[in-house]
């Protein structure tokens, strides 16, 4: 089964059924949107959707994963250092991910796309601290993960309240001074 889901013609019936689901989510809100209506756009039977997904919510999983993925660059982030200039392409990249989502998702799933958002923060937190203290405790940096995946994942959110006010990036570099040094001027701060 591994082998054949890396099959040219598979991949392209599994992209065309997320190209389907996206275009017809433009048109209507998720909760709107029947298998029947993928079938149909995406000219497939029934049993060809159920071969790539268990079902509409598994496809909805798997499009806001793709597209996140898409929009972080993951691979380029894992191979980078967590500096001022990752930690503003990061909080870029899920702003801009999250409002492309506003008009398309109904706000019952903002639980799934917000775990979703967070488990792909966590990882490429958890790589990037990884590659930057390889000799650190693993259960240290994987608590680290996910405090930076939910802490960015709660700006984002607190951007997307009122995002007219300041732009995404303003907003983080405000932040990353206490995000790379907080803990220093604390306990300078504490020693006086």
């Amino acid at each position: 089964m591994t082998q054949e889901k890396t099959d040219p013609r598979v991949l392209r019936t599994r992209k065309l059924i997320m190209d389907s689901f996206i275009e017809l989510s433009g048109k209507k809100e998720f909760k709107d949107i029947t298998i029947k209506d993928i079938t149909t756009e995406a000219m497939i039977n029934r049993a060809t959707f159920y071969y790539h997904f268990e079902d509409i919510y598994d496809l909805l999983e798997k499009v806001l994963s793709e597209v996140l993925l898409i929009n972080l660059n993951s691979e380029s982030y894992q191979q980078s250092d967590l500096n001022e200039e990752t930690f503003i392409g990061i909080f870029k990249a899920i702003t801009t991910f999250q409002l492309s989502l506003s008009n398309r998702c109904h706000r019952g799933y903002e639980d799934t796309i917000a775990r979703i958002i967070r488990d792909q923060l966590e990882v490429i937190f958890y790589k990037m601290l990884k590659k930057q203290q390889p000799t650190d405790d693993e259960n240290t940096l994987k608590i680290t993960s996910v405090m930076l995946s939910w802490g960015m994942y709660g700006a984002s959110v607190e951007w997307r309240r009122n995002p007219n006010s300041v732009s995404p990036e303003e907003m983080i570099k405000s932040a990353i001074p206490y995000l790379k040094h907080g803990i220093k001027l604390k306990e300078k701060k504490e020693a006086h």
